[in-house]
């Protein structure tokens, strides 16, 4: 028994050291791995990422937890050799299994309400004037047009920098995903009905649209250009764009 208790005081050693290892690199995964992740190019990306780190750190203790003592009982339990007798009968423990269940009822319930109260600041309209952008999804390629500006059309997505900005998505053939990773959204386009997903960016620069549902053939390829600029150089390309179609 004595021997028994010494191994569980080396296990929770380890599970503490490993548990502090693990927080510590998914808080600093951005500083770790830079090009891991996508930047946070909007306020939604920002809430999204927090969501993930937030509970990936709550699973931490329960992954080393396992994988510790999953590792501990085939080390010290584990044999080379086929048993010639049974073990002994083993029978749970009330308060043990009544504190376990109750302790993950209650997280999961907490992660779900967390989870629908961050939901609509996802699909939720940033208060000002929306830029409206139509996003056509097709067979292997998207499209977008500007209502507001005579219906122009690019096959880049240029957006104005903290321009709040409104997604009518669809598809013209198969159900397709229009997600941008630095933005934080992620929503279907489907064949006869309009989706809706909102931004404001925060960061210029240059990002892309992907696909995230199968599509067919080259749904891997299926991809776009994403450029946040200032307002000042939006309206250039915007007046150039509605020159061309005059």
């Amino acid at each position: 028994m004595h021997k028994l208790s010494q191994d569980m005081k080396k296990l929770l050693v380890m599970w503490a050291v490993a548990t502090a290892a693990g927080i510590f690199f998914i808080l600093n995964i951005h500083k770790i791995f830079p090009t891991m992740l996508p930047p946070e190019a909007t306020h939604q990306a920002h809430s999204v990422d927090f969501t993930l780190g937030f509970f990936t750190v709550l699973a931490v203790p329960i992954a080393m937890f396992v994988w510790l003592l999953a590792a501990f009982m085939v080390v010290k339990t584990g044999s080379r050799e086929f048993p010639d007798t049974e073990g002994p009968a083993i029978h749970g423990n009330a308060k043990i299994q009544t504190a376990w269940l109750a302790s993950t009822a209650l997280l999961c319930v907490g992660l779900v309400v967390y989870g629908l109260a961050l939901l609509p600041s996802v699909y939720t309209p940033r208060p000002g004037k929306n830029l409206v952008v139509d996003v056509v999804g097709s067979q292997w390629q998207w499209a977008f047009k500007y209502p507001q500006y005579h219906n122009i059309e690019t096959t880049t997505l240029r957006l104005p920098l903290n321009q709040p900005v409104t997604f009518d998505v669809h598809s013209v053939d198969v159900i397709h995903s229009f997600w941008v990773p630095a933005f934080g959204i992620k929503v279907d386009a489907n064949p006869g009905e309009i989706t809706t997903a909102y931004v404001q960016p925060r960061v210029a620069g240059t990002y892309t649209v992907r696909c995230a549902e199968l599509c067919g053939l080259y749904h891997a390829y299926m991809q776009a250009p994403v450029k946040v600029t200032s307002s000042s150089a939006f309206s250039s390309w915007v007046a150039a764009k509605e020159k061309g179609v005059a």
